[in-house]
């Protein structure tokens, strides 16, 4: 089979927006139990059922009163009131406060009935021995409303507390359990095929043939997917007829998304493009991007089918730089937030011009390394905690160069 050289390549701005174009939102939903919901995606907005708290509550530990009782006490001319109970944090009192009595409360406890204020217990104190003791005195006075929380002061009954699309962190999943629910809808995770390819790879785990190398991308691509909310399903080494490409293709249609690995020769290469092409259409083949290259984006039946470099850190780098970003759309995941942090680069780094580069790096003594060794080294991504993005018309980043470090 003669070898056909790679099309003109798009740039990356233009892969981007033809890869997520491409993507369309996942619509299925799911009812997950409260601890399985951290991180995932509200399908509906959550109107709160009840009040929170359902009840006034006080918001100290100190002396329940009405706050006219308190008015003129200072620190030389205590007021005194008549103590008639003492309750905990969840009981309700059996007795009302009237003129000149008080009730001793500890925070959280119900407001009992009749009463406007807390007094702190910091800025009273008891006649008498504690537990015997019938008068307290304070040397405060406390304004009306002050120190009790009134009810729904957290949140109001048939209020929308959540809205949908919201990702639920610690937080969020705290106001579900401030509301009782224990049910959860969500959107489903996207299922992601991995499709391994190339002559050369082996399953980890199987015996390892002279020239032969293990499988790294399905696994690696695999975690990534994992990570940022998707199922993979790792599929058997696909072989590099066409038969079995169009086959494989077709049986990944099942998953929202598929996303093949390796094929880095150009013979296998032509042959994944000409199965796209059989069953659907390739809408480009070949990124101006460093490490990756040739990165295939074809449609078939409306699904994605994303082609990634085979040299395991191309593959890793471009699965951060292109894959996250169409996982991020599928799930209906949020924007993510962390812009990265900008640190100055430990030495010259000499780039491709005319190809935007992801470049593995760490930082180490609060400067920029670069991590890369080459494309088939998976170490470089190991060794590295995130990457810089190096634009196509940069040829050259100098020592000391502020650069901005995505972290992975």
């Amino acid at each position: 089979m003669a070898m056909k050289p790679m099309k003109a390549f798009i740039s990356l701005e233009d892969g981007m927006r033809i890869l997520l174009d491409c993507v369309t939102p996942i619509t299925r939903r799911e009812q997950v139990g409260l601890l399985e919901a951290t991180g995932r995606v509200l399908a509906e907005p959550i109107l709160a059922s009840m009040s929170v708290p359902p009840f006034p509550r006080a918001a100290m530990d100190g002396y329940a009163v009405i706050a006219e009782d308190t008015f003129g006490a200072g620190n030389f001319t205590p007021v005194r009131l008549h103590l008639v109970e003492v309750i905990h944090a969840a009981d309700i009192a059996e007795r009302e406060v009237t003129r000149g009595t008080c009730i001793q409360v500890a925070t959280g406890s119900p407001i009992p009935k009749g009463v406007d204020a807390v007094v702190q217990v910091e800025d009273t104190e008891l006649e008498g021995d504690p537990g015997q003791a019938e008068k307290v005195k304070i040397y405060k006075p406390v304004y009306p409303r002050q120190n009790v929380s009134p009810q729904g002061e957290d949140i109001q009954a048939g209020r929308e507390v959540l809205s949908a699309g919201t990702r639920l962190d610690p937080s969020k999943i705290g106001v579900l359990a401030a509301l009782g629910i224990t049910q959860v809808p969500v959107f489903a995770r996207p299922t992601v095929a991995v499709i391994p390819s190339g002559n050369e790879i082996v399953t980890p785990g199987d015996p390892l043939e002279p020239g032969k190398v293990y499988d790294i991308n399905s696994y690696t691509l695999a975690a990534l997917i994992q990570e940022r909310g998707g199922i993979p399903l790792l599929f058997p080494i696909m072989k590099d007829t066409l038969e079995d490409v169009r086959r494989t293709l077709c049986e990944a249609l099942a998953c929202d998304l598929t996303v093949l690995s390796g094929g880095s020769s150009v013979g296998e290469r032509d042959v994944m493009v000409e199965a796209v092409e059989s069953l659907g259409e390739v809408k480009f083949h070949g990124i101006a991007v460093k490490p990756g290259k040739p990165t295939l984006c074809g449609v078939i039946q409306g699904k994605l089918i994303l082609g990634m470099p085979g040299y395991p850190t191309s593959c890793l780098t471009n699965g951060y730089g292109l894959l996250v970003p169409v996982l991020r759309k599928l799930a209906r995941l949020p924007e993510s937030r962390t812009s990265g942090v900008q640190l100055p680069m430990s030495r010259r780094y000499t780039s491709t011009i005319g190809r935007h580069q992801y470049l593995p790096v760490r930082v180490e003594g609060g400067e920029v390394v670069p991590a890369f060794k080459e494309s088939g080294a998976i170490t470089s991504m190991a060794d590295a905690e995130g990457y810089i993005e190096i634009p196509a018309n940069v040829d050259l980043v100098e020592k000391g160069e502020p650069v901005q470090v995505k972290f992975f």
